[in-house]
């Protein structure tokens, strides 16, 4: 065993991320590159129209197409699944459309063949004969009398504790609403010296990972076994298991590396269809989407925000009311959740005794919507630091001053009565002044290229009571694999993962694998998701590495060996006599919090940990054109203690740069539910040229006391506060404010001729 000294040298060290090699040499595993012997192509036949009833479906033509092996429609799944509808929250989701379509693009028939080009192109000689129903595409129309219904009926899912009581509802397109109700509102508003009201929308976003989802599903008629590019592998399995009517241990789910998630690839996707198509066809069956495709499949809520403040004399805000519409589309997958969990911060990061929240999560006929990175918290963030920017100008306060006077600090009641614990708001935002010299002169530009600064900072409720399970085998010769679920998909977690367990025994990182994910070797963990793994999974591999430590302990206590200096391959060898055997180490982490009462919103202890980030700006607007040029842009965040300073840098500059995307450019178009610029030619993500020319990524002094050595995760941390520093950013240049993204050239020329004595002619 290695001295104390020794053993913490692994936390804090930023070593090079353990797949580097594989993924530039091109030989790393990924889902999409699998072939499997006697495989079929699945080509989905997808709905023109966005709610319509499904009058007949004539397959013959596409079923006798030269080299189709078969076509598979809804009647055809429900011979084998009588009951084909999956979701998290509601099961709302058929495997393939029953009796109407509720989206463009809905699922609706899959053609199989040994070749993709030969199924697509019989897939296009499927009719479908519909009865075009009325849709509604908008969150806050969706919610008003005599709009379409999208589902008729709700069936609760009974996945998680807190959802088990939701009442299935009829004729409405209301899925859940989350009230949060703190203090006496209306006195507050009634003895305000000043009330500001703003209202804030954003559109569709596409999560964009470059691989795109894709499964490949095979069984041999007693299981089934997945290869999925999943980052939720236990809950597929579950989920596949519920669907068939099978125990779980017949229902193997494998996943390799993945070419980014983001949210996309949480809980069903495309595994249903898969699983379906491979029983019926009795052939391995892979279905992987195309770029176009997953625009159809999932996408991050549009939303409209409203938010309403009294503000006294001393500048304190007394009272803030939020009315929050979340357009989930056609299927609420984990909107719900969403919708829950950003009510619980809507009123932002700030001290207010009183609070009011309404948050909707709301059916459209628009493709289904899911959490995408931030889970909500960087469209809150747009609104309420872009609605504080507001009020402190309007006030005549330095925004910064403004912050400094309401920020929520450690130790007091946030909006929901859970007290801020390990949440360094105050050190973010004063390390933010630093790095932006906000007390220094600034260049305001001249001529026709104006420039400005902004700042923002969010704040994020990790996701509560959710499991994680691990393994820590130790070898004979020193070495271990941590066997867990969690999903390596580009954030670096096998290496933070190698790091803790290394940490943890007291050896080198060096000498630790990560295995991925196979619900058949690998335990429990509910997901790779909301920037839970480095706390939940990663105390549940210090427990399982410190278990395994406390069994090598006792055994060179059995031997009679030195503890601290003798090598644990000594250990193995003093006791079998060769290098054999091994040391097993378990532990399962399940932290606790508190469900929010129903009618109140309030909890005790409504979160496990708070995650907090801060971006500040610096623009440039040409107000000829209204193009704006972000030159500098400042992320700097709370992870606790960075388990490695170099990922988690590089973890706040992807996500920053997600966001400056979803910001400056990114935004699905319909046309009567019709995405009209669904491929990567049209649809318009950051490249190295667009991001800003200047990029700072800095973590503040801070330790989360119940996670693994004093971290917490950062996956979402840089996303929080980069729309809104950039549009207080082109406010402070140009006097203009934006309220809806993205921030088009065309939407700050507009505002600029809206505000300036020559509008612009039409």
């Amino acid at each position: 065993m290695k001295t104390k000294d020794q053993a913490t040298r692994q936390i804090g060290r930023s070593i090079p991320r353990r797949e580097a090699r594989e993924k530039v040499s091109g030989r790393a595993e990924y889902i999409h590159h699998l072939r499997l012997p006697g495989m079929l192509y699945g080509k989905i036949v997808r709905s023109t129209l966005a709610h319509a009833r499904l009058k007949s479906i004539d397959v013959s033509a596409a079923a006798a197409a030269p080299g189709v092996a078969g076509v598979i429609t809804a009647a055809d799944v429900r011979k084998i699944i009588p009951d084909p509808y999956y979701g998290p929250i509601f099961h709302d989701q058929p495997i393939l459309a029953l009796d109407k379509v509720r989206h463009v693009g809905e699922s609706v028939a899959v053609v199989l063949a040994a070749d993709p080009h030969l199924a697509e192109q019989a897939a296009q000689l499927v009719e479908v004969e519909y009865q075009e129903l009325p849709a509604v595409y908008d969150e806050v129309e969706a919610m008003k009398a005599g709009s379409a219904i999208v589902h008729e009926v709700l069936r609760p899912a009974g996945m998680f504790p807190d959802f088990k009581d939701l009442a299935g509802r009829r004729n409405t397109n209301l899925h859940l609403d989350f009230k949060l109700r703190r203090g006496d509102v209306a006195r507050a508003f009634a003895n305000a010296e000043h009330v500001f009201e703003h209202t804030f929308h954003t559109r569709q976003i596409m999560h964009t990972p470059l691989e795109p989802i894709v499964t490949l599903a095979e069984s041999n008629g007693s299981s089934v076994t997945l290869h999925t590019a999943s980052q939720m592998v236990s809950v597929v399995r579950t989920e596949i298991a519920r669907l068939l009517g099978w125990p779980e241990n017949r229902v193997r789910v494998k996943t390799a590396f993945l070419g980014g998630g983001f949210g996309a690839k949480t809980y069903i996707k495309v595994e249903a269809i898969a699983v379906a198509c491979a029983l019926i066809a009795r052939r391995p069956v892979k279905i992987a989407l195309t770029m176009e495709e997953q625009f159809y499949t999932i996408n991050k809520h549009a939303n409209t925000l409203r938010l309403k403040s009294a503000v006294g004399r001393d500048g304190r805000i007394s009272a803030r009311e939020c009315e929050v519409w979340w357009n989930g589309g056609a299927y609420a997958d984990i909107g719900p959740r969403l919708t829950q969990k950003t009510g619980f911060t809507a009123a932002g990061p700030y001290d207010i005794d009183n609070v009011h929240i309404d948050s909707y999560a709301v059916y459209t006929n628009l493709p289904p919507a899911a959490g995408l990175r931030g889970f909500g918290v960087p469209t809150l963030t747009f609104a309420y630091e872009s609605h504080t920017d507001m009020i402190a100008r309007e006030l005549g306060i330095d925004p910064l001053e403004f912050r400094r006077k309401n920020l929520l600090r450690e130790g007091r009641a946030q909006a929901t009565g859970t007290v801020m614990r390990d949440a360094a708001t105050e050190a973010v935002l004063e390390r933010l002044a630093q790095r932006m010299s906000w007390n220094a002169p600034f260049d305001r530009g001249s001529g026709s290229v104006r420039r400005g600064r902004g700042i923002a900072i969010g704040f994020k409720a990790s996701i509560s009571n959710t499991t994680s399970v691990a393994i820590v085998n130790v070898y004979a010769d020193g070495s271990c694999t941590v066997y867990c679920n969690t999903v390596d998909m580009g954030q670096g977690s096998d290496t933070a993962l190698a790091q803790i367990a290394a940490e943890a025994l007291g050896i080198p990182v060096e000498s630790v694998k990560v295995a991925h994910p196979d619900t058949d070797l690998t335990p429990y963990d509910m997901g790779t998701l909301g920037s839970r793994s480095t706390f939940h999974m990663g105390q549940a591999v210090k427990l399982a590495a410190e278990d395994a430590r406390d069994k090598l302990l006792a055994l060179a206590t059995a031997l009679g060996v030195p503890v601290e200096t003798t090598p644990i391959a000594d250990l193995f060898r003093k006791r079998y006599g060769m290098q054999a055997g091994n040391v097993v180490g378990v532990a399962t982490f399940n932290p606790k919090s508190n469900q929010p009462d129903h009618a109140t919103g309030l909890a005790e202890n409504i979160t496990p940990n708070w995650m907090v980030g801060g971006t500040g700006a610096e623009i440039e607007v040409d107000t000829e054109t209204g193009h704006v040029r972000v030159t500098r842009l400042v992320n700097i965040a709370d992870c606790g203690t960075a388990i490695n300073p170099q990922i988690v840098e590089s973890q706040l500059s992807g996500a920053a740069i997600m966001q400056y995307g979803c910001t400056m450019s990114e935004g699905i178009e319909f046309d009567a539910g019709q995405a009209t610029n669904a491929s990567l030619a049209d649809y318009k993500i950051p490249g190295i040229r667009d991001i800003p020319a200047v990029f700072v990524n800095e973590i503040v002094a801070a330790r989360q006391e119940s996670g693994p050595y004093g971290a917490k995760g950062v996956g979402e941390t840089g996303t929080f506060g980069v729309s809104a520093a950039i549009t207080n950013a082109i406010h402070d240049a140009v006097g203009v404010r934006i309220t809806r993204l993205p921030v088009t050239p065309e939407a700050v020329y507009r505002a600029l001729r809206a505000n300036s004595a020559t509008p612009l002619e039409e």
